[in-house]
C-alpha cells in the first residue's frame, strides 16, 4: 500500500504541524506539546469545558471536532492509541472556564484506564470532572450489555448536543446528562470492505478476502458479526437497519437523525446509495428523519465500508442539533 508520508514515525506529528498551520484562526496548542489541541479562544470562562480524544487514524474523529458549539479540547494518540494521562490533563487544564470539565470519548480500555487516572490528577489541582463513554456500536455486545459496547461514528452527536449544551451556558451535570442522553439514544452498525494499512508497519489490520465484507466490523478492524460474500447496497443496509431499528425499539411516529458514515475509502456517490435505502425503510415504517448526515464524520484510515447510525430525537435534541457549531472539519449555521 502506497501512502504519502515522510517517515512513519512522525505521521502523527506532521499531521497536526499541518492542522495547525492551516486552521491557525481556530485551533491552537497550548503548550509544548502539538499532542494537545484546544478551541484558539479557549479558555472561554464561565463556560463548561469538553475534552475528548484517542487515537490518530479517524479524522475527522477525534481532532477534528475542537471548536465553536463542539468539544473545547483533544488529546491526541498515536494511530490506534490512547493519548497519555499528561496530554489529557494538559487539555483539560487548557480549556478549563472555572465550571468544569466533561471527558467525552469512546469506549476503549487503553482511553477509559488513561482518563480515568487524568480525572485523578485534575481533583488535586481543584478541576470538577465528569465523563461520558461513546458506546453506540450494537455489534460489540447485546443491549443487555450495552455499557460495555464501543464508541464509533455516533459519538457525532454527543459532540454535537454536548457542544451546543456548554455553548448556551448550562452547567457540568447538565451538560453531561445531554452527552449522556445522546449516547443512550445512538446506535451503530458499520460493514467493512477492506482493511486499513498502519503506516508504522506497513501491515493490515486485518485480512478480508477479495469480494468479501465483514458486517459489524469495528473502526480499528475488530471482529464484526458476519463475514460473507459482498452484498448489494439495498442488502447492506437492510441487515445494519433491523439491528439498529430492534436496538433503539424505534415505531411508527418516532423521529431520528441518520448519520451515513465512509471510514475512509468509500465513495461520497457509495454513501448517498445507502442513504437512499435507509431513507426509503425508515419513511416506509413511518419513522421521521428530522436530520441527515452524509460523509465522513469517523474514519479508520483507508479502509473501504461505512457505517450507519440512528439517533432517537425529541425536541430538546433537535434544539441542540439545530445549534451553530463549526471546526475544521464541520460547520453547522443553526436553523
Amino acid at each position: 500500500m502506497k501512502k504519502i508520508i515522510n517517515t512513519p514515525d512522525r505521521f502523527v506529528d506532521e499531521m497536526i504541524e499541518g492542522i495547525l498551520l492551516a486552521h491557525p484562526d481556530e485551533v491552537m496548542t497550548p503548550g509544548d506539546d502539538p499532542r494537545v489541541l484546544v478551541r484558539a479562544d479557549a479558555p472561554v470562562e464561565g463556560k463548561v469545558g469538553i475534552v475528548t480524544g484517542g487515537g490518530s487514524g479517524h479524522l475527522p474523529l477525534f481532532k477534528g471536532y475542537v471548536g465553536r458549539g463542539l468539544c473545547s479540547g483533544v488529546a491526541i494518540g498515536n494511530v490506534f492509541s490512547s493519548p497519555s494521562v499528561q496530554q489529557i490533563s494538559e487539555a483539560a487544564k487548557a480549556v478549563d472556564g472555572g465550571r468544569g470539565v466533561l471527558f467525552l470519548y469512546g469506549n476503549y480500555g487503553g482511553d477509559v484506564f488513561n482518563f480515568d487516572l487524568a480525572c485523578d490528577m485534575l481533583e488535586l489541582e481543584d478541576i470538577e470532572t465528569r465523563t461520558v463513554l461513546g458506546r453506540d456500536d450494537v455489534a460489540s455486545q447485546p443491549k443487555e450489555r450495552a455499557l460495555d459496547r464501543r464508541g464509533v461514528a455516533g459519538i457525532f452527536f454527543a459532540y454535537k448536543a454536548a457542544g451546543a449544551a456548554a455553548e448556551r451556558g448550562d452547567g457540568l451535570d447538565e451538560v453531561a446528562a445531554v452527552a449522556e442522553k445522546v449516547v443512550d439514544r445512538t446506535a451503530t452498525m458499520g460493514v467493512g470492505l477492506s482493511p486499513t494499512i498502519l503506516p508504522t508497519t506497513g501491515a493490515a489490520s486485518f485480512d478480508l478476502p477479495d469480494g468479501e465484507m465483514e458486517i459489524g466490523i469495528g473502526i480499528h478492524g475488530e471482529p464484526g458479526i458476519h463475514r460473507g460474500k459482498l452484498r448489494t447496497a439495498d442488502e447492506i443496509a437492510d441487515t445494519i437497519l433491523d439491528a439498529i431499528i430492534a436496538d433503539l425499539d424505534l415505531d411508527e411516529g418516532d423521529r431520528v437523525a441518520v448519520l451515513v458514515n465512509g471510514l475512509g475509502a468509500t465513495p461520497l456517490e457509495e454513501l448517498y446509495v445507502l442513504y437512499r435505502r435507509v431513507h426509503q425503510r425508515l419513511s416506509g415504517s413511518g419513522i421521521r428523519i428530522e436530520r441527515k448526515y452524509v460523509g465522513e464524520y469517523a474514519t479508520s484510515l483507508e479502509m473501504a465500508g461505512a457505517s450507519i447510525s440512528l439517533l432517537k430525537l425529541d425536541d430538546e435534541l433537535v434544539e441542540l442539533l439545530d445549534a451553530p457549531a463549526r471546526s475544521p472539519f464541520f460547520e453547522e449555521v443553526g436553523r
